[in-house]
């Protein structure tokens, strides 16, 4: 019936599992806290597509594509958390570049839910035109 993806009764291990998706994950609410409070705390990296990106992002966030993460890391600071997201957790994009920020020695976390998941809760949403987002990049 079930593979053993599937199905575990390793308790041990499910219980480590567990603990870690609290430990590297934060949800939108607390995020949002983090935006009011203390954003000089952390770096928000949204890893989606240019074009969803510039349609909207979360507050403070800076746009590096997944793939592009290795490349440009050095332009986040590594005594702030970094919160990576992208569209939703059935996207493996926020875990493939928390990983990669993580092997270069930045503390990192992903946004649980990712993007769909703070629009669902009515959070501030920002848009941005093309042309300030190429004025940004040339600066």
């Amino acid at each position: 019936m079930f593979s053993k993806n599937i199905t575990t009764k390793d308790l041990t291990r499910a219980k480590k599992y567990f603990e870690d998706i609290i430990s590297f994950t934060v949800g939108p609410f607390t995020l949002d806290e983090v935006i009011a409070h203390k954003i000089d705390t952390v770096n928000i990296i949204d890893v989606r597509n240019y074009d969803d990106y510039i349609e909207g992002h979360i507050p403070y966030a800076v746009h590096i594509p997944h793939k592009e993460i290795q490349e440009h890391c050095e332009m986040l600071d590594k005594d702030k958390v970094t919160v990576v997201y992208t569209y939703s957790d059935s996207c493996p994009r926020a875990y493939n570049a928390a990983l990669a920020l993580v092997d270069k020695h930045y503390p990192t976390i992903v946004l649980r839910g990712g993007f769909k998941e703070w629009k669902k809760f009515d959070f501030e949403i920002i848009k941005t035109s093309t042309t300030d987002y190429k004025e940004a990049d040339e600066n």
